[in-house]
């Protein structure tokens, strides 16, 4: 009688679906939600959550990657509404780039408490409750650029900070990063860090001209700490003759204009992330934590400089031309 109940039960976690007998998921479907889809920034972490999607299935563990995301970056409700209708699907985890640090701590704990595990890649959020956060140490990418100015500008100079936006979490770490890397040098004077790019290459660009309407003849640096906010400040130098060298420019991120510019001169060093790896990483800890792997609540996938001089060298290659195509299909 025993042995028929056993049976019985078996049965019926198979006849249900999801979970079997031994806990283990069939198939997993994940929802990969970035902060928007416009930027190459994001088409690389796409990629990459593909990459694991391909290897995962290859190796018998089926997996579909959903994804979607805003098309600005500055969409909250957006992004808060492409979770909460995530979470109503009942996908078996997200992987998140929150827009803003605190905005998304409620959806997300509605996903955890309804049972649905997230990592956070990218960008951080307040809160504890996700299995892991998967990204660059900003704060490093940021010294690493205060360094590279500083050292481009012998130490002595009128420098502007143009932040990103408020509640991006990511690049306020960069932007702290940054400006404390610029302690260590006396000769060096902040004549503005307080204007804000914005989510697109358009208000960027707006605002880099307001700036140099004030600043363009007195700055010898800049830096910007995102894709968007490089390309627009670039191309406002460039309309005021003061691009080329006549202002150090260093960057962030390596959208293919911005290697552009860095070849022509334009920008003196990129502080380039691997999106690519953030986003393959992300799926992979989702399917491992959903397999009752143990896995790291932080995990850093590092940083690099790049400069003209080094650009052409493999491993800054591979950053710099992440193979899209092989994983995107349009």
């Amino acid at each position: 009688m025993k042995f028929l109940s056993a049976i019985i039960l078996c049965l019926t976690a198979f006849a249900l679906g999801g979970n079997s007998a031994f806990g283990a998921e069939s198939s997993y479907t994940i929802a990969v939600v970035p902060k928007g889809t416009t930027h190459e920034f994001w088409k690389s972490v796409q990629a990459g959550a593909m990459k694991a999607e391909q290897e995962l299935n290859a190796k018998g563990i089926k997996t579909k990657v959903i994804w979607k995301g805003p098309l600005r970056e500055d969409d909250r409700e957006n992004q808060i509404q492409t979770v909460e209708t995530f979470t109503a699907r009942k996908v078996n985890g997200i992987v998140l780039a929150p827009l803003d640090s605190k905005a998304l701590v409620s959806p997300v704990k509605t996903a955890v408490q309804t049972g649905i595990p997230v990592v956070i890649f990218d960008s951080d959020l307040s809160s504890d409750l996700h299995t892991s956060f998967v990204a660059t140490d900003n704060f490093k990418g940021g010294q690493m650029a205060g360094d590279q100015l500083a050292s481009l500008l012998g130490g002595k100079g009128s420098v502007i900070l143009l932040r990103y936006a408020v509640g991006s979490a990511s690049t306020e770490a960069r932007e702290a990063g940054f400006l404390d890397a610029l302690k260590k040098h006396s000769g060096i004077k902040i004549i503005s860090s307080d204007q804000y790019a914005g989510p697109t290459r358009e208000t960027s660009y707006q605002a880099s001209q307001n700036l140099l309407n004030r600043f363009g003849k007195d700055v010898n640096g800049i830096f910007c700490p995102n894709e968007n906010s490089t390309i627009g400040m670039t191309k406002a130098l460039r309309d005021i003759g003061r691009a080329g060298g006549k202002v150090k420019m260093v960057g962030f991120d390596a959208g293919s204009q911005s290697i552009a510019d860095m070849k022509n001169g334009d920008v003196h060093g990129l502080v380039v992330q691997n999106p690519m790896k953030m986003g393959y990483l992300g799926v992979l800890t989702l399917i491992d934590h959903l397999q009752g792997k143990k896995v790291e609540k932080r995990i850093d996938t590092g940083v690099a400089l790049v400069t003209r001089e080094n650009m052409e060298q493999p491993a800054m290659r591979d950053l710099l031309y992440p193979p899209l195509k092989q994983y995107l299909k349009n």
